[in-house]
């Protein structure tokens, strides 16, 4: 009669320890370089939102309609008057890539003061109101960036 001797089958303590140690060291040096690159989204995402803005106040003076501005931490939707004089967007205005969000967020909380929608009237002007009435100036904050501000009067964004 043979004795089987059966392996038992796992990790050691030393192997265990080695892996965890290695994990470490990678951990130490690999989490600032993922903190960079999520700097770097929050960047674009500030660029992006600086840019639609700008390009809402462009297309609302070139096409002489009133322009829509929502954002949301999700991103900025861009919608147009389909004639004008209008009191309301009707008329999605597509981004760069052809979609009807015209810039996507990053997923950082963004926010908006005073809330709500901004309405870039034909002159250029950024307004609380679709009739134009009250010129604004907001402020746009996203965590860990210098917010952006935008000015009612001259539809200016800074």
């Amino acid at each position: 009669m043979s004795l089987r001797r059966t392996a038992l089958r796992g990790f050691t303590l030393p192997e265990l320890l080695g892996v965890i140690v290695l994990t470490s060291v990678l951990a130490v040096f690999a989490m600032p370089k993922l903190d960079s690159a999520l700097g770097f989204r929050d960047d674009a995402w500030r660029g992006e939102l600086i840019a639609a803005l700008r390009n809402a106040r462009q297309t609302a003076v070139a096409h002489r309609r009133l322009v829509c501005a929502s954002i949301a931490t999700s991103g900025v939707s861009l919608r147009i008057a389909a004639a004008n004089p209008a009191t309301a967007c009707t008329d999605p205005l597509v981004g760069p890539d052809g979609q009807s969000t015209y810039a996507t967020g990053s997923g950082t909380a963004t926010t908006l003061a005073p809330a709500g929608t901004i309405y870039f009237q034909p002159s250029g002007r950024a307004t609380t109101d679709a009739a134009g009435s009250t010129a604004g100036s907001w402020q746009i904050g996203i965590t860990g960036q210098t917010a952006i501000t935008l000015l009612g009067e001259t539809g200016h964004v800074e």
